[in-house]
């Protein structure tokens, strides 16, 4: 069910570049689909979102049943369990607590001779989550986008998620807008959505900043319309990447394993270990546990393709090995795990210890789990507070303190053939 890439026969650049054709975003069909349907909506407004709603989505409906209404929001509270309300709201508050400490507020600072210079940190207006219907509905994806927002201190916060066959909205997701503090919710999805808050109808009203998962056509429609709006990453299926020793337990190894493959097909699934008894017995705890769960036909499809059991000469190797992968997920399953944590520089979240299962990141932790994929926490960081602030900074200079630097301002201006910057300081003096 699970491949083995044994590291210490065979060639790694041959199994990285295995890894690395698992990119979505090299479709370049599904793009030109996709910039058609973006510059569609842009041209025609709510006339081709709800022409593509009825094609992809199968809804029918008018302008005006786009929003949902606060009715319907109130409605979905008697739709779901008092249980699932009782754990969204802890989830919550761990969130907003973790983001909280993420806030940094705008500063001053003052020099001689009369100048002043500071950055203002100020929230954007409007931002839009998309929030993903599709295989599974995800209410904690709703917490995890909004919440930095919210946090942040954005104003109106947008979401647009993917209509139900009879046109209704699934209530778990209903209800954490509702805790999360979403503005307003439209019944739609798919690059049409991405499109609608990027460039605003009649209907749906235009945003800054465009965040959370999707499938393809929304991480396509998303990169179109950068530059429009700003986006938070282009994210890919998941992944989890699990170092682990001969301290670990093999079923809590399985178990984490089979936790990202159950995502999509396309989820991938890594063990990287220097114990080959230990990468045996995961692989019988994956087929045992695999069994019994109830997405095995999805697990099996996303193991067979992208799930590995990789054998390294020994942990040095692994955190190599790991930091090049780049994981969205990492989880450190070793004995003594922060003394690798110092080592580890490229992963989404890490997850340190045999009590630390990747699921408590998803839901209750307080860490985003909107994160980068496909080896691009290289460069990208997690969803926080800082993606819904911009900086202005701001400078001001007496007289004195611009004549102190007006020499050196008109050289450089000269240096570079701008007479006129130059200008701009010299008829300061003039007089």
């Amino acid at each position: 069910m699970i491949n083995t890439a044994d590291l210490r026969k065979q060639d790694k650049e041959v199994f990285m570049a295995r890894l690395r054709s698992r990119s979505q975003l090299a479709r370049d069909d599904i793009k030109a689909s996709v910039e058609d349907i973006v510059r569609d909506v842009r041209d025609r407004g709510d006339d081709a979102l709800l022409e593509y709603e009825r094609r992809f989505d199968r809804v029918d409906m008018a302008a005006p049943d786009l929003r949902v209404t606060e009715e319907e929001i109130d409605a979905a509270y008697g739709k779901v369990e008092p249980r699932f309300i009782e754990v969204i709201r802890r989830a919550a508050a761990n969130i907003r607590a973790f983001h909280a400490k993420q806030l940094e507020k705008s500063w001053l600072t003052s020099g001689e001779g009369g100048t002043m210079m500071g950055q203002l940190y100020r929230p954007l207006e409007r931002a839009g989550i998309y929030v993903p219907g599709g295989r599974a509905a995800y209410p904690s994806s709703v917490l995890m986008n909004a919440l930095p927002a919210q946090v942040a201190g954005v104003e109106c916060i947008v979401m647009a998620t993917p209509p139900m066959e009879d046109g209704s909205v699934y209530p778990y997701t209903l209800v954490a807008a509702k805790e999360a503090g979403v503005g307003e919710v439209y019944r739609m999805g798919g690059a049409q959505a991405v499109a609608a808050m990027a460039f605003g109808t009649a209907s749906v009203p235009k945003v800054d900043k465009i965040v959370g998962p999707g499938n393809i056509y929304v991480a396509m429609a998303k990169r179109a319309v950068y530059g429009y709006v700003d986006i938070d990453m282009i994210a890919g299926p998941s992944e989890i990447l699990i170092i682990a020793d001969s301290s670990a337990d093999p079923a809590f190894v399985a178990a984490d394993l089979l936790s990202q493959s159950e995502h999509d097909p396309m989820a991938s699934a890594m063990l990287i270990t220097d114990d080959e008894d230990l990468a045996a017995k995961v692989a019988d705890e994956v087929k045992r546990q695999a069994e019994e769960l109830s997405r095995r036909d999805i697990i099996a499809q996303s193991l067979e393709d992208y799930g590995y059991l990789i054998i390294v000469n020994d942990m040095k190797e692994a955190v190599r090995l790991a930091n090049e992968i780049a994981p969205e997920h990492m989880e450190l399953m070793v004995a003594q795990p922060f003394e690798m944590l110092g080592a580890i520089k490229n992963a989404g979240s890490i997850f340190l210890g045999k009590y630390s299962p990747e699921p408590l990141g998803d839901y209750m932790a307080g860490p985003n789990h909107v994160l980068p994929t496909g080896g691009t926490a290289r460069f990208y960081s997690p969803l926080s507070v800082d993606d819904f602030i911009k900086k202005s900074s701001f400078i001001y200079y007496s007289q004195e303190a611009l004549a102190s630097l007006k020499n050196d301002i008109i050289d450089l201006a000269t240096f570079e053939g701008l007479t006129a910057h130059a200008n701009s300081v010299r008829v300061r003096f003039e007089k």
